[in-house]
């Protein structure tokens, strides 16, 4: 691909000029149309050291009203972004519907760098591109634009730039060793940038292959890109377009049984016994949380379960021996205003725990296909194609070494009913009853075949579901305990 590339290309400055001021003015206008039509646009530059990254990202940002759009340099990762799933800082960078997110450097950095050193290889680097080719189909199915830059410049070049940076008291600190060791093995370089980007090229989201060695010739390319992009994609979303293709995936066949319809809810356990259990279960956790946080392991701990079921009292007794410093509860409600301007799972990823941490979800990721599904909060493009999405994700977790513990508390509909009577008696548990719980009651068949499914389709072996029979909280709160214990067990080894 690079060595198609003409590197002598050069414009007029005079053209320039004129051809410019025409780019600007209409790139201006398009940041406008598609802040109106909520077009999300990730713009991604990449490169060789020295070809120019920062100087293209000062002109393409010169026409663009600074308070829509945010500039992101992805240096090399610290501590807080170590301890995370590589992928997580992208997704807490992403922009909302109408702003435009650019990336000085980005998420190929992971591969571009693993493909030379070759410290990762075999599996988890065919999983860090898994990751990366999911990551941008997902957010272009959610309607994102994305838009990729790639600089090039010959060996020579670099070389000859480098020592003018090196000259400059204001610039000598910009060539690092790395950056002359790119330079020294520049062919090697050559030949991962070459596979890095036949892998991610795609329709969704092509590289725009840039000559670098003219800065006004690689502006005006950038400026070309960027524009017929924003103008084709402002264009088919007014004419009622889609923003990106997302097949609606077929609905499998359904078993002659539900995963529900097998669960024995006459599971029930002996207050005497139950104490015994649950004092000596929340002792091992204690312990097992100090040793996660010594080998620095994340734990992701999900909660869903009908309304009533005793998710609230799982987690209360989950965590009442636990270091309240190592863990965090998310409760999960109706997504606000700001959350509902990215895609769905951005406000997930922002809760993903650093390694040696625990989250618990009280809800989660799920919603998606449960109550947004069955009470239409979504296109069914949306809630089908999100399983696909949440495995992805899942697999992503636990890909960088998350313990993943999914719980359906499950209760009959006597039983939900009955405790539903109780909080409306009790004067201290009323806040805990809703319309919306009466609501979602009234639904229960819909419910119980989009819980099926999502077991069905979501079970896997990085993320099994645990279905917890909860007719008695007592049973139910020890069965959460002990298969916490267990997975976490499992992670170490033990």
């Amino acid at each position: 691909m690079l060595e198609k590339l003409d590197l002598d290309a050069e414009v007029d400055k005079e053209a320039y000029r004129a051809e410019r001021d025409k780019l600007e003015l209409e790139l201006g206008s398009l940041q406008r149309r598609a802040r109106e039509l909520g077009i999300p646009v990730l713009i991604v530059f990449e490169g060789w050291g020295a070809s120019g990254k920062g100087v293209q990202i000062n002109h393409l940002i010169t026409p663009l009203d600074p308070r829509g759009f945010t500039v992101y340099a992805s240096q090399s990762a610290n501590e807080e972004i170590s301890l995370r799933p590589f992928l997580w800082r992208f997704w807490v960078q992403t922009p909302a519907r109408g702003r435009i997110a650019i990336f000085d450097r980005s998420w190929y950095r992971r591969v571009l760098q693993a493909r030379v050193s070759r410290d990762c290889r075999g599996r988890r680097l065919e999983a860090a591109f898994q990751d990366i080719l999911s990551f941008e189909r997902q957010l272009a199915d959610d309607g994102a634009l994305i838009i990729k830059f790639f600089l090039h410049i010959s060996k020579r070049e670099q070389k000859r730039r480098f020592r003018k940076l090196e000259k400059g008291k204001s610039t000598a600190w910009r060539v690092r060793k790395a950056d002359w060791e790119q330079n020294h093995a520049y062919r090697k370089y050559a030949a991962a940038v070459e596979d890095v980007l036949a892998r991610t090229d795609s329709d969704i989201a092509p590289w725009n292959l840039i000559p670098a060695h003219q800065e006004e010739y690689a502006a005006l390319q950038v400026l070309e890109n960027t524009v017929r992009a924003l103008r084709e994609r402002c264009a088919r979303v007014e004419s009622g377009g889609k923003a990106a293709a997302a097949p609606v995936p077929k609905p499998p066949r359904r078993p002659a049984r539900s995963a529900l319809s097998r669960i024995d809810l006459t599971q029930t356990l002996a207050r005497e016994l139950y104490e015994t259990r649950l004092d000596k279960r929340q002792q091992q956790l204690r312990d097992l949380q100090f040793e996660v946080y010594r080998r620095r392991i994340p734990v992701v701990i999900l909660f869903e379960g009908w309304d009533a079921a005793g998710k609230g009292g799982a987690i209360k007794r989950l965590t009442r021996e636990l270091d309240p410093r190592g863990y965090e509860v998310v409760p999960i409600s109706a997504p606000t205003d700001g959350e509902r301007a990215h895609h769905y799972l951005w406000r997930f990823w922002r809760h993903i725990p650093r390694n040696g941490r625990v989250a618990i979800f009280d809800r989660t990721w799920y919603g998606r296909v449960l109550v947004e599904r069955v009470d239409g909060f979504c296109p069914e493009s949306d809630w089908r194609r999100a399983y696909a999405e949440i495995n992805e994700m899942e697999q992503n977790l636990a890909s960088f070494g998350t313990v993943l513990v999914k719980f359906w508390l499950h209760i009959d509909a006597d039983e939900q009913l009955r405790r539903f009577k109780d909080r409306e008696a009790d004067p201290n548990k009323q806040w805990k009853i809703t319309q919306d719980d009466w609501h979602n009651r009234e639904r229960r068949a819909p419910y119980e075949s989009a819980i099926d499914e999502m077991i069905r389709r979501t079970s896997t072996a990085c993320a099994p579901w645990t279905v917890v029979e909860a007719n008695c909280k007592l049973f139910a709160r020890v069965k959460v305990l002990e298969t916490t214990i267990a997975a976490i067990r499992g992670a170490l080894g033990r």
